[in-house]
């Protein structure tokens, strides 16, 4: 499905901040950052998995929806998205790892692994698996985060990784996916923010 807009700005001139979208982020030392591009409504659970990863010692970013019902339409592709807010936080750090919310029926319960930091992303697939997660590339080439414009790659290295999480991993994260589910987080989310701080570590 297209998205409804092709940028932050044509999405800014329709949507309205603080209610239709939201923006949440913290700028730390450390030379990594967490970032949900499409998160909030949009691809619920991705900005607590990122939020959770980041705690104080890694930056975080969040672009979330606000909107009671709809919020697909604040979906910008990863190769387009060009919030300002993002970009100064993505460029001020060394490697971002973006967390995305993945839809597909045909891959599974899985945590596909993306992005041009190979290194990193075998770390992390790593982790991941010594957890039970089912880590791996997806099957998709749109969905393996190897575009140099994709979001996860726009750090000051110009390699960083990309996590698509299928809604079913998502589901066992959180007593829920409705705003007020996610506020209620599982050991399976405990079990995913814990193998992501290790590879981060590393």
């Amino acid at each position: 499905m297209a998205d409804a807009y092709a940028n932050f700005d044509e999405l800014s001139r329709h949507e309205v901040p603080g209610v239709d979208f939201g923006i949440r982020l913290r700028q730390a030392r450390a030379p990594f950052a967490l970032v949900a591009p499409h998160g909030g409504g949009i691809e619920p659970g991705t900005s607590e998995i990122a939020d959770a990863v980041a705690d104080e010692q890694h930056s975080f970013y969040a672009f979330e929806g606000l909107k009671r019902a709809g919020n697909g339409v604040l979906h910008i592709t990863s190769t387009h998205f060009d919030e300002p807010m993002a970009l100064s936080i993505v460029t001020r750090s060394s490697v971002v790892v973006t967390i995305h919310g993945e839809h597909g029926e045909n891959e599974g319960d899985g945590v596909f692994v993306g992005g041009l930091a190979d290194d990193l992303g075998l770390q992390i697939s790593a982790e991941l698996q010594s957890k039970g997660f089912d880590a791996r590339p997806h099957s998709n080439p749109e969905l393996q985060g190897r575009n140099p414009k994709n979001i996860c790659n726009r750090g000051a290295s110009g390699e960083g990784v990309q996590l698509e999480v299928s809604r079913a991993v998502r589901k066992q994260m959180f007593e829920s996916l409705s705003q007020e589910g996610r506020k209620h987080t599982t050991q399976r989310f405990r079990d995913f923010v814990e193998a992501l701080r290790c590879a981060l570590q590393t």
